[in-house]
């Protein structure tokens, strides 16, 4: 029996594309976790309907229509709009950053239904947090992704000669290093009393439970610096919109 053209998934929008004069392309993670590419025909046109449906970190249930190259969007149903109707600036940079990872961790041809659920939870937090706790979720949603795909950060102890109190912070090491060994490591950067155990608990707390935590806006803006520098490390590649949250 062949298989059907058409099929129906849900999915969360982690980026758009102009194409032509009244097209899109969007960039979606659905529920299995797999990235799906698909041409929204007419969505950039006056009054379209289908646009305000699938605008940025929108959950949408999708009927799509397979392509040679790309999907075709035939039916679009707003879920979830996480972010509301008009989003802060700080919150939609914030969203942003998020999307821009997701992207860059999912593949059209792997499923994975962990970032999916992840990204879903995150967006769910981000809306109802201050600025300070808008870069702590970030960061923890960065480093907790990169974690279920294989760059686990080590907080526990030096990674090069297991010393239980480590200072320094090092992306290409892996994790934190002492003083000593932090010395032969490149871009090793110095930690704060209390960033230790911060890194730790971004990977091992809830999102709910770091909304709930207090934190000053250093300490969270320079957590969301370290998980820049993981992440572009790690994923070998330019995180605009991380940069653009980080300097604004």
């Amino acid at each position: 029996m062949a298989c059907s053209r058409t099929y129906r998934t849900k999915a969360i929008v982690l980026d758009k594309t102009k194409l032509k004069e009244t097209d899109l392309i969007l960039t979606l993670v659905d529920q299995s976790g797999r990235q799906v590419r698909a041409v929204a025909k007419g969505a950039r046109k006056p009054g379209s309907r289908l646009a305000a449906r699938c605008e940025l970190c929108c959950e949408v249930d999708l009927l799509l229509a397979h392509g040679r190259s790309l999907d075709i969007v035939s039916q679009a149903e707003l879920v979830a709009a996480p972010l509301g109707s008009q989003p802060s600036y700080e919150l939609l940079m914030s969203a942003s950053a998020v999307a821009e990872v997701a992207r860059h961790c999912t593949y059209e041809d792997a499923e994975d239904p962990f970032v999916f659920a992840i990204t879903r939870a995150v967006l769910a937090q981000l809306a109802s947090l201050d600025a300070p706790h808008l870069d702590l979720i970030v960061a923890a949603y960065v480093f907790k992704l990169l974690s279920h795909i294989g760059y686990l950060p080590d907080c526990s102890s030096c990674v090069a000669c297991e010393d239980e109190a480590p200072t320094y912070f090092s992306a290409h090491a892996g994790g934190l290093l002492c003083a000593s060994c932090a010395s032969s490591v490149p871009g090793s950067e110095a930690l704060e009393p209390g960033e230790p155990a911060w890194l730790a608990s971004l990977i091992s707390m809830r999102f709910d439970e770091l909304a709930a935590t207090p934190i000053d806006p250093y300490t969270a803006a320079r957590l969301l610096g370290f998980s820049h520098v993981w992440a572009a490390t790690h994923l070998d590649c330019r995180l605009r919109a991380l940069e653009f949250l980080l300097g604004r």
